[in-house]
């Protein structure tokens, strides 16, 4: 009897991670409506072109500046609040999801946001998924990604800009040649 009923919550595991965990479903997307006909994925295929553009623009940009993709993730670009709410965006205009992929919501289609998270994507294939999460400081972490992504938005809400004056301070101090050597030892 025991095994069955371990055998039931096991099955039930995936099904209840995709209904109630959003993000995981950027591990499938197009079981969540978007459609995928490469590394990115839309609710609207009219603006595949755009998305992909964001994306490639994103890619080059951050293997340029920042620091060279292992492996460019999936990308999701949600086009109307539908998609987004299905992908959990409340407030949030788009996140990362480990190394696997990132979602842009229907409010966060700029350069500097797709940017911002491919920065969140390398520091993850850097420092590992959890370990960049649980014990790097937020304020390298996201002072990190808004400053190297070149967000326009100048002066950010607080916290967020004194993340990433912290940062920009920091970084003035290691340099590029040491970002990751550093960054270790945060």
């Amino acid at each position: 009897m025991f095994k069955r009923i371990a055998l039931i919550v096991l099955l039930a595991i995936p099904g209840a991670a995709w209904a109630f965990v959003e993000p995981i479903r950027v591990l499938a997307p197009e079981f969540a409506g978007v459609t995928c006909p490469g590394s990115v994925c839309v609710d609207d295929l009219s603006r595949l072109s755009e998305a992909v553009s964001l994306y490639e623009e994103a890619v080059r940009y951050v293997d340029e500046n920042v620091g060279t993709l292992h492996t460019a993730p999936r990308a999701v670009f949600c086009s109307t609040l539908a998609c987004s709410k299905s992908f959990g965006f409340t407030s949030a205009r788009a996140y990362t999801v480990a190394t696997v992929g990132v979602v842009i919501s229907n409010r966060g289609w700029q350069p500097y946001f797709v940017r911002h998270e491919l920065i969140h994507h390398l520091q993850n294939e850097h420092l590992g998924s959890l370990r960049a999460w649980l014990f790097k400081p937020k304020w390298f972490r996201e002072g990190m990604a808004y400053s190297l992504s070149q967000d326009p938005r100048k002066p950010l809400p607080e916290p967020l800009q004194g993340y990433r004056s912290r940062f920009e301070a920091w970084f003035k101090e290691v340099g590029s040649a040491r970002l990751w050597a550093e960054a270790e030892l945060l």
